[in-house]
C-alpha cells in the first residue's frame, strides 16, 4: 500500500471539511424562513460577525500558517 503524500492528505481532508462547512451554511440558511422563525437585526449581525471573524482567521492561517506575523 502506498503512503499518502501531504498533498493527497490535504486534498482528502480539505474536501471533506469544506463540504461540512457548506452543509452547515445550507442548514443555517433554512433559519431564514420567516414563516417558521423570527429574528432581529441584532441577532443576524452577531451571526454574520462571528462567521466573518472565523473566516478571516482561517484565511490568515493559510497566509501565515505558523502565526509568527507580529503587528502593532
Amino acid at each position: 500500500m502506498e503512503k499518502e503524500t501531504k498533498q493527497q492528505r490535504f486534498v482528502r481532508v480539505a474536501e471533506k471539511r469544506v463540504q461540512n462547512i457548506l452543509h452547515a451554511l445550507q442548514s443555517l440558511s433554512q433559519c431564514s424562513n420567516p414563516k417558521i422563525y423570527q429574528w432581529s437585526d441584532e441577532q443576524t449581525k452577531k451571526i454574520w460577525n462571528a462567521i466573518d471573524e472565523a473566516l478571516s482567521r482561517c484565511k490568515q492561517s493559510f497566509s501565515d500558517p505558523d502565526g509568527h506575523t507580529f503587528r502593532l
